[in-house]
Formats: structure tokens, sequence, C-alpha cells
């Protein structure tokens, strides 16, 4: 079972290298990482890394996280794809029990469920409203949808013709495997919050929960 990873990074100059030697020493067959037209000493960071499994992709201007997945889908070889965060507030040496129970036989999707008590508060009540909006829209049995560690078949993710650019595209992948009628299984996966998120809480909520009820009823 090959597994690859998609990292989407954007001025991570101060985590990178961390987060990649993590994922280099986990059991990755391949990493895609996209450079977004980071501005800071990301592309320096990028161009030390000389192992194989790596392979680098840099856009020509920013265009977001959810562009930047699509572009890394675009170049996975692996049977399943899973998406990384280029920093450490998730550790790669959960994908294997993250894949456990697709070899198993027991799941075809399984998100890494975090434990949303170590956010601040506004970030918690957030992500505990739209999981909530995600199992009654959805009819999912989620904890945690906004979760990074979302591992799906490659092929899968193909099928579902991505379009967000933003974070929204967590429910975008979401709405439309719960549309297929696929069951989402989840593990509990070790995390330790940034305090200096990118994401934007009420726009990208709002935007998030936009995106939600879109895909969910989209034709």
């Amino acid at each position: 079972m090959r597994l690859s990873v998609l990292l989407p990074i954007y001025n991570e100059e101060r985590e990178l290298a961390a987060c990649l030697d993590r994922v280099l020493a986990s059991i990755a067959d391949e990493i895609i990482a996209v450079d977004d037209c980071s501005t800071d000493a990301t592309p320096q960071i990028l161009a030390r890394y000389r192992d194989p499994r790596l392979r680098v992709v840099r856009h020509a201007q920013n265009c977001g996280k959810g562009s930047g997945i699509r572009t890394a889908l675009e170049h996975a070889t692996g049977e399943y794809c899973i998406i990384q965060d280029a920093d450490t507030e998730y550790d790669p040496r959960d994908f294997p029990k993250l894949l456990e129970p697709i070899r198993q036989g027991r799941a075809q999707v399984i998100y890494g469920a975090r434990d949303l008590s170590t956010q601040p508060l506004i970030g918690y009540l957030g992500n505990k409203f739209l999981t909530i909006a995600t199992n009654i829209l959805c009819g999912t049995r989620l904890s945690d949808m906004e979760t990074c560690y979302k591992v799906v078949p490659t092929a899968l993710l193909h099928e579902l013709g991505l379009q967000s650019c933003g974070f929204e595209i967590e429910p975008e992948i979401t709405a439309k495997i719960a549309k297929r009628g696929i069951q989402i299984g989840e593990v509990p996966v070790t995390y330790a919050p940034r305090p200096d998120k990118k994401l934007r809480r009420f726009r990208d909520g709002f935007r998030s929960l936009f995106a939600l009820i879109r895909y969910r009823f989209a034709a």
C-alpha cells in the first residue's frame, strides 16, 4: 500500500525543516511538496533536501491551501493520499495507525481525530460547530471534520473533482465523500496546536460552512 503525502506550503520557514524531517522519517512512499509562492526562506529550505521520495512543485502565485492540495494530487502516484500541514501540529508517526483500519478492510477512508480541547476556545467552538453541521447535513458521525489528516484512496480523490482554493477544501472533501455513501472512520491522532495559525477563524469558518452547504446539495 503506497502512501503519498500531499504537503501544501506557504511561508513556513520556522517549522518546515522539522516537518519534512518527520515526514521523511515516516512510512511515506512519496511526498509532493507544493510551495504556494512563499516569500520567506521556504524555497531555500526545500532545496536542501535530496531525498528521492520528495518532489517539489512551486506555484507562480499564491493560490491557497486547497490549490496546493489539488496540485499535489496531480503528481501523486501512491494508492492512498494523506494531507500534511507544513508545521509540527501533526505527527507523521501516526501514519501507520491511520492506515491500519484500511489494511484490515474496516474502512475505505480514515480521518485523524484530534483532541480539540487543547485548542483556544474560539477554535474549539468553531471546529465543533462545523463538525456538528457536517454530521447533520451529510449524515456522518465525525468528531473532527476539519482535521488535516485525511487518508483517502488517490483514485477517489481524483473522482471528487475538487474545486476549492482555500481552507474550504476540508468540507468539500468530506461532503463529496459522504454524498457517495462512503463511511468515514476515525482514529485518534497526536495534536499540538500552534498559536499563530494562518487561518482566520471567522472568515474561513463562514467560508467552510458555505462550502459544506454548497457541496452537500450541488448536483
